[in-house]
């Protein structure tokens, strides 16, 4: 046995704690430590200067897609999940997530961030084994489920299903609230998993002080600094948070790891470290991020570099297995994703060599090589039209592919597997559950209309979005349910024909072009002339006018249980559909 491995099995013998650090839309140049030479991240530059750093690890190009392969060990094409809106950022209700396995493991499990695999029972964290979840809307703050006029600072939140008002700029509230919790925990003595995934830097690029987007050098347009800004506030917070575990005597056996979830945004412009393309591109700057890991128990070789093919769907299954993890169920589960623990102790080892894939597909009908990457640890085979040799042309600038048939003709035949296994049932349509104990309110909103274009953000609705959509739902008991359909969420406070007023809108988030006076992804305001609203539940179709007053119209639905759908119209004075309700309330009666 080797010394790292005595050193290991004496200190194993409490259960490690495990931080995982998501940063949101933050690419592999987003980082001093990675050679960006516009701003400075010191606390990201000493977690990789004291860890385990795979320079060659992936995500899928977009953010929902990403989370979902993260938390199941499994590609997200495989888990249900294949787009960030319209119902495609939906987690199978029966995949088994990182959550659930720690918490069958005797860990407390909290979610801090950004969730983005579903906003109602049963797809909340809180139903997919978090203990404790805050966090704003499900796709990010100004999405159609989070809080109306949310900017990231001073803002509601989602703190276990109910909404709570909580002062300060997000990226500190959620880490203050982590840090709240590992002091609990710490106090009863309890190991635990804490799941960090940050809605920032993702746009829009908000900050509590604009003094704090002026630290960039004059090369550095205005908009991409509040993206820098971001970065920072996140880089101190990761410092307090690795002080506090000092603090409290956890440090030492706790296991940290920091990623990010997709491939550069604004930041790319100015450097991305050598690659080509961005977030949603299937070129290697939309999908290798960076990825650190920590342990001082674990006595694994910090300071080297993983350079070994590795992605999203091994952190589960390397956790499982670093931290000696036992469920009921994970030992079944057909794993997409494989351990990486021996390159964490042998960092110049060379796994079986694979194929993988990373895609972001969102046609509602599955299509092969559509915006994909066929990966192994030399080539790259994009869209099945371009290869490119990374050993030589890292930049991706010459296509190759018809100077090598036979590894093209390799990774075609594994896209063939590979397709054959994700697309069976891969766009299952979500439904949330009405007239359960377990959310006895449901909150519909356009983002999972299932369409291909959708209002996901407020300020689309306030434009006057013009589509008409439907929402799936399970009806748990036969009830009668109360339907409350509206053009506004009721923190609004506006008539259905009406607009909201601002007028006691407090302005402490700005923007590059100035302070959030109204929404944070817009001001433009549009009133719409809704004379009626009809609603149909299924079998169940009914129309009421609509006052000039009225901030909502409430259906009174008699449903039996089973599956059925929603959809809600608001009509003119000539009973012709202007658009679709955006926002619906269900309780049971």
């Amino acid at each position: 046995m080797s010394a790292c491995s005595k050193n290991y099995e004496l200190k194993k013998q409490e259960k490690p704690n495990v931080i995982l650090i998501l940063t949101d839309d933050q690419g592999y140049g987003d980082l001093s430590c990675h050679g960006n030479p516009y701003f400075k991240t010191p606390n990201m530059d000493k977690l990789h200067e004291e860890s385990v750093r795979f320079t060659d690890f992936h995500v899928d190009p977009t953010c929902a897609p990403t989370r979902a392969a993260l938390l199941t060990g499994k590609y997200a094409h495989n888990v249900g999940v294949w787009h960030t809106i319209a119902g495609g950022n939906h987690l199978k209700t029966n995949e088994l997530t990182m959550a659930n396995v720690f918490k069958e493991s005797g860990y407390a499990t909290g979610l801090f961030g950004k969730w983005h695999l579903g906003a109602n029972y049963p797809y909340r964290p809180i139903d997919r084994g978090f203990d404790e979840w805050l966090g704003q809307g499900d796709g990010g703050t100004g999405t159609t489920d989070d809080w109306f006029d949310n900017d990231r600072v001073n803002d509601y939140y989602w703190h276990n299903g109910e909404k709570k008002k909580i002062e300060g700029y997000a990226p500190d509230v959620f880490y203050n609230a982590a840090i709240n919790f590992i002091k609990q925990k710490k106090e009863s003595k309890q190991p635990f998993f804490v799941y960090l995934p940050t809605y920032l830097p993702h746009h829009p690029h908000t900050v509590p002080d604009v003094s704090m987007a002026n630290n960039f050098g004059p090369e550095v347009p205005k908009n991409v600094s509040y993206f820098y800004a971001g970065i920072q506030r996140i880089d101190r917070n990761i410092g307090k948070l690795r002080k506090t575990l000092e603090n409290l005597q956890l440090a030492d056996n706790t296991i940290l790891i920091f990623m990010s979830d997709n491939g550069g945004t604004e930041g790319v412009k100015m450097y991305n470290a050598g690659m080509k393309g961005r977030k949603g591109q299937a070129y290697e700057g939309g999908h290798r991020v960076p990825f650190f890991i920590h342990w001082k128990n674990g006595a694994i070789k910090h300071g080297k570099d993983v350079e070994d093919l590795t992605s999203h769907f091994d952190v589960l299954p390397t956790l499982i297995d670093l931290c000696g993890l036992k469920t009921k169920t994970h030992d079944t589960i057909n794993f997409d994703g494989r351990s990486f623990k021996q390159q964490l102790y042998n960092p110049e080892k060379k796994l079986e060599e694979r194929i993988l894939f990373v895609e972001n597909q969102r046609t509602f009908k599955a299509q092969p090589w559509v915006n994909m990457a066929a990966m192994t640890n030399r080539w790259r085979l994009i869209d099945n039209t371009e290869l490119y040799d990374m050993e030589t042309d890292f930049a991706q600038t010459t296509n190759v592919i018809n100077k090598y048939p036979d590894v093209v003709k390799n990774l075609r035949v594994a896209h063939k597997n590979y397709w054959e296994k994700v697309t069976p049932n891969d766009r299952e349509v979500p439904r949330p559950i009405i007239g359960s104990e377990k959310d006895t309110e449901v909150f519909l909103t356009p983002s999972d209309w299932y369409l291909p274009a959708v209002p996901w953000n407020h300020s689309q609705v306030a434009k006057g979005f013009s589509e008409v959509g439907e929402w799936h739902i399970t009806v748990e008991t036969n009830a009668t349910y109360t339907f409350e359909v509206s053009r506004w969420p009721r923190e609004a406070k506006a008539p259905i024909a009406g607009v909201p007023s601002f007028k006691n809108k407090t302005v402490d988030a700005w923007l590059p072009q100035g302070g959030v006076k109204k929404l944070i992804y817009g001001n433009t305001m549009v009133a719409l002339p809704v004379q009626a609203i009809a609603l149909q539940v299924g079998d169940y179709n009914q129309t009421k006018p609509v006052k000039i007053t009225d901030t909502s119209v409430v259906f009174e639905v008699p449903l039996k249980a089973g599956n059925t759908s929603v959809k809600g119209q608001m009509l003119n004075s000539e009973n012709n559909v202007i658009a679709g309700t955006y926002y619906i309330y269900i309780t049971k009666k």
